[in-house]
């Protein structure tokens, strides 16, 4: 009975702090990354619409907790006080570290609650410019005339150009028609590619788009559901779904995270104010100038953002382990 009365009495102290949340104490975004990059100037255009949306001296601060793949951030969230005031914002990690690493001190799925998707970027296959192939289905005939002599390049372990290559080799049925070969990052992948050291790679559009709008690269495909009509340079270019590919469907996405055990209250409040700023035409431009395409569908309500989460798990973790790569 002792300690029913204490769990109570916890659970009304957490409630009648959420009526008063957020406070004068600042939210904090922990970004699992070095400021700069890209997830890290999601975070901070998200964090200025939200203080905008929620209105009463709202206050919010972007934390770069970097390392071990993200997981290091992530942790830190994890193991926070569940009480609205340090949230996460990250990427397709929160999918891919399930497969990437074996022993993560968080469990993805269990251990957070979902806030909602924040953005999609998505992602272009793309060839050295000495391939004579010039669409997606002359390439696909190449690929199958030269099994054993082509090669394909990542950023590293678990980036995205890594994903995509593997998920594009498994549906393709190309795992032993190249050889793959990783780089320190997109930069020198990308100029090994430029250079024709490298024939292949797919990486986000962020880092593809202007290569392929100058020629230093063939584009050949997008990795989304259906074409990017609304792309001025990507626009004709097929989706892979479209060449035949069935389900292939691949983004580097966003989404915002808070401990488990925040109180519901708190997590409501947190959703509204994030959906009213993806409406933000200011932090629409902010994505469309990154890239990325902010999310309206069901992903922005926390069911539909976990439901999406859990099926890229289930969708990247066995081409990882099929792999046998791990990052632990």
């Amino acid at each position: 009975m002792k300690r029913l009365l204490v769990l109570a009495a916890a659970v009304t102290a957490l409630f009648a702090n959420a009526q008063g949340y957020p406070g004068s104490k600042p939210i904090t975004f922990v970004v699992p990354f070095a400021a700069g990059g890209p997830t890290d100037r999601v975070a901070r255009d998200l964090a200025e619409a939200m203080r905008k949306t929620m209105g009463g001296g709202a206050n919010f601060v972007v934390e770069n907790v970097n390392g071990a793949g993200g997981t290091i951030g992530a942790t830190k969230v994890a193991k926070a006080n569940p009480d609205g005031h340090t949230l996460l914002l990250w990427h397709i990690g929160m999918a891919s570290t399930a497969g990437l690493y074996r022993k993560l001190q968080y469990k993805p799925l269990e251990d957070f609650e979902y806030l909602g998707m924040v953005n999609d970027v998505p992602m272009t296959l793309i060839g050295k410019p000495q391939l004579p192939a010039n669409t997606y289905r002359d390439f696909e005939n190449y690929i199958r005339a030269n099994s054993g002599k082509l090669n394909i390049a990542h950023a590293g372990l678990g980036s995205a150009s890594h994903l995509c290559g593997l998920m594009w080799q498994s549906a393709v049925n190309a795992k032993e028609a190249m050889t793959t070969i990783p780089f320190g990052g997109t930069a020198p992948a990308m100029t090994a590619l430029i250079g024709g050291q490298v024939d292949l790679m797919c990486d986000q559009t962020t880092n593809t788009t202007a290569q392929i709008e100058s020629g230093r690269v063939k584009g050949f495909a997008v990795t989304t559901a259906g074409r990017l009509s609304n792309h001025k340079v990507l626009k004709d270019y097929p989706s892979l779904q479209e060449m035949g590919l069935k389900g292939f469907n691949l983004t580097i996405w966003h989404g915002l995270y808070a401990p488990k055990g925040t109180p519901a209250p708190v997590l409501k409040q947190l959703n509204d104010a994030m959906k009213l700023a993806l409406k933000d035409p200011e932090f629409i431009k902010k994505q469309e100038g990154l890239g990325a395409i902010v999310v309206t569908d069901k992903r922005m309500d926390p069911a539909g953002h976990k439901a999406f989460v859990t099926a890229e798990i289930a969708k990247l973790k066995p081409l990882i382990e099929a792999a046998g790569k791990f990052a632990d």
